[in-house]
């Protein structure tokens, strides 16, 4: 029941929150490791198993774990759950919740019904977490959190199309390249309104914000590029990205 083995889970399970937690001071590791290792448990929870069934339990699962730490009960024994409990209060166990319950849609084969329903899910799931992670360090406001949330869960769902639909899966209400460049477009202002209000994100809060600064150029070749989407937009190189994560670290500019 240690950091370490969330750690590990982190590692393998999503090496980019990997590399922005071990950015982050050691203090502040020691909240976003259960936090993000959580994550990597609900995101895959629909994915491992033969049929939507299972994974309704599974998330169920997460989501009495969940409603135990937010009544103060005295947490089950299991790697992420316990070390979650000593850094969630009950605001912040329901937020995760939040995730937890939006992961349902996954185990759904149809398409969101438009780009409104595919924005309040990347809200609910990536806007959620970081919301969660970021009032657990210090103080923040909201909705210049969720901005960046929700642009880098952009970023990361518009890179997990070419998976999605090789699993069959139509994952955009509108795969037209405009309507693609639109929505990258959408990703990249909610960033650029984010980072206009910086100053309200305290430093210790913005430790949890460090991984979001690479959303902007996989937006912008998104954007600029939307035709490639479909094939995988070109990715920062993991060299060029530990740099920018150093800076972004030393400097609080995320």
């Amino acid at each position: 029941m240690t950091l370490e083995a969330c750690a590990e889970l982190l590692r393998r399970g999503d090496p980019d929150r990997f590399r922005a937690a071990m950015a982050a001071p050691p203090s502040a590791r020691g909240v976003l490791f259960p936090i993000f290792a959580f994550n990597v448990e609900v995101a895959r929870a629909p994915w491992v198993v033969s049929e939507p069934m299972l994974g309704e339990i599974r998330l169920q699962w997460w989501r009495d774990a969940l409603e135990e730490i937010a009544e103060g009960a005295a947490p089950r024994r299991h790697e992420v759950v316990t070390p979650l409990a000593g850094v969630m209060d009950a605001e912040g166990a329901r937020l995760l919740d939040g995730v937890a319950a939006a992961r349902r849609a996954d185990l759904e084969r149809a398409p969101f019904a438009d780009e409104a329903a595919l924005l309040a899910y990347i809200d609910a799931t990536a806007g959620n977490l970081l919301w969660a992670a970021a009032r657990a360090l210090g103080p923040a406001e909201e909705a210049v959190v969720r901005d960046a949330g929700l642009a880098a869960g952009l970023a990361a769902y518009l890179r997990a199309v070419p998976e999605l639909e090789a699993r069959g899966r139509a994952p955009l209400p509108d795969g037209r390249p405009e309507a693609v460049a639109r929505l990258a477009a959408e990703g990249r202002r909610r960033l650029a309104a984010a980072r206009a209000r910086r100053r309200d994100v305290s430093r210790g809060a913005g430790a949890a914000l460090l991984g979001v600064g690479q959303a902007a150029s996989e937006l912008a070749r998104a954007e600029a590029e939307p035709a490639r989407v479909a094939q995988g937009t070109p990715r920062v190189s993991p060299a060029r990205e530990r740099a920018a994560l150093i800076w972004r670290a030393s400097t609080g500019r995320w």
